[in-house]
């Protein structure tokens, strides 16, 4: 695996490669891996060659959020990727991705508002901004991302969309730990007991499933049952708990079509979310995912075996 650390260096490995006619498939982290990352690969193994790249952006950081605590372990991280497959990592540091002057931002409007914007304003600017310098400079074909950050799919995909960027959009499963907790980096602050009360984030979106799956299309009750569950956590503080259209992230009264049910809270202090989305018809409920309709990764049949259950792979940062 090779390693690049200058915007310039990646940048003409990069023009080289496709000047060669090969495929770059692009994995973008800020490192901390778990299998949820390693995973994103598997998504682009199509492809000639797979880039990932580490980076802990400081730009998508609030004043009180944890920039200086976020997990880093660049060596431990190489070798996971190496033998996951890797065949460039781009490691810059925060020095070589911003000048001192550098003051341009990416803003994708309403849709960085919606659920995480409200309690994180500024952060979808940041990831947007980043994202766009890593396409410009790693030059990708292909991009995966997770639905674990489904909010961050969404601007980014119509960041892609309003903007001409010639790159492909993979939106990868989340994938879960046998008790059913999503795979975070952030999962490393969590002591047993704190655990046991994140787990409560995925019981409420089973919880959600459930009465989606047996009929209820109203979602304030669905609402009201996720919360129900979430308020057993006695060091559980909720952020938000909505129902909103997967292409607006707009809040639903009545659930129909593409529905992304989505939860955040904090457990002593680490802030955590998980979503699940469901294709809802008057007669059916199918897990879907937030790829195009009618992509390869369209949805998964089998409303009664849905991929948030614990074991089954449905990741990232």
């Amino acid at each position: 695996m090779q390693r690049i650390r200058t915007r310039s260096e990646m940048r003409a490995h990069a023009a080289r490669l496709r000047a060669q006619g090969r495929r770059l498939g692009f994995v973008p982290t800020m490192g901390a891996l778990h299998q949820g990352h390693l995973s994103l690969l598997e998504r682009v193994r199509d492809c000639d060659t797979r880039v990932a790249s580490i980076f802990v952006n400081p730009i998508q950081f609030g004043p009180s959020e944890d920039l200086e605590r976020y997990p880093r372990d660049l060596e431990a991280d190489a070798a996971r990727l190496q033998a996951a497959g890797c065949d460039v990592l781009f490691a810059p540091e925060a020095g070589e991705m911003y000048a001192p002057e550098a003051s341009t931002r990416v803003v994708v409007g309403e849709l960085e508002d919606a659920l995480c914007g409200r309690s994180r304003p500024g952060h979808f600017r940041g990831v947007a901004t980043v994202v766009t310098k890593l396409f410009h400079i790693v030059q990708p074909h292909v991009a995966v991302f997770g639905q674990k950050d489904a909010q961050q799919v969404r601007v980014l995909q119509r960041m892609c969309d309003d903007l001409d960027f010639d790159v492909e959009i993979r939106v990868a499963p989340i994938v879960r730990d046998p008790d059913g907790l999503a795979l975070s980096s952030r999962n490393a602050y969590l002591d047993a007991s704190a655990r046991a009360e994140a787990l409560l984030l995925h019981e409420s979106l089973q919880c959600a499933h459930a009465r989606v799956r047996n009929g209820e299309r109203d979602a304030a009750r669905v609402r009201d049952a996720m919360r129900d569950v979430l308020k057993r956590g006695a060091r559980l503080g909720v952020d938000y708990v909505e129902l909103v259209d997967t292409e607006s992230l707009r809040a639903l009264d009545e659930l129909a079509g593409r529905v992304l049910i989505a939860v955040a809270a904090t457990v002593d202090g680490t802030r955590l979310i998980d979503n699940l989305v469901l294709d809802v018809r008057r007669d059916a409920v199918r897990e879907a995912t937030l790829e195009a309709p009618g992509s390869e990764q369209d949805g998964t049949p089998a409303a009664g075996a849905p991929s948030t259950q614990p074991g089954r792979t449905n990741a990232t940062t």
